[in-house]
């Protein structure tokens, strides 16, 4: 398989385990703290903002490639196999029937608050000292 092929793939099951995460936040086996990442992953990942928009050079794709396929990496390492089993069952129809992710808007709530908190941190530590 060529190296486009291997993108698309992984760019799919990686789309696939944001829906699993999704039904793993609702499931009763899921670990408290597995909830907790899983609630952040697919708030952020189900967003229609991002943290960095993808206009900005370079760093702009950096959450899409990097950290939000590690996020779902480490949460998908935090639930038990059969509730990850369960949830990737799930996830796989859910994809076939709607053939789209599930809508999240309280991802855009979390990237402001983000925002919001780094321009607090920002007035606060580096330009307070000056006003």
């Amino acid at each position: 398989m060529e190296l486009p092929g291997k993108v698309r793939d992984w760019a799919r099951k990686i789309k696939r385990d944001g829906v699993t995460l999704w039904f793993a936040c609702k499931h009763a086996d899921t670990p408290l703290v597995a909830k907790l990442l899983c609630v952040l992953v697919v708030a952020y990942a189900l967003s229609p903002i991002d943290l960095i928009p993808d206009f900005v050079p370079v760093l702009g794709y950096l959450d899409d490639v990097i950290l939000l396929p590690c996020l779902i990496w480490i949460a998908i390492k935090l639930i038990p196999a059969s509730v990850l089993t369960e949830c990737r069952t799930k996830a796989d129809e859910w994809m076939v029937k709607e053939g789209r992710k599930p809508k999240n808007n309280w991802g855009i709530v979390l990237v402001v608050l983000v925002w919001m908190l780094a321009c607090w941190a920002i007035w606060k530590y580096l330009l307070s000292p000056y006003f």
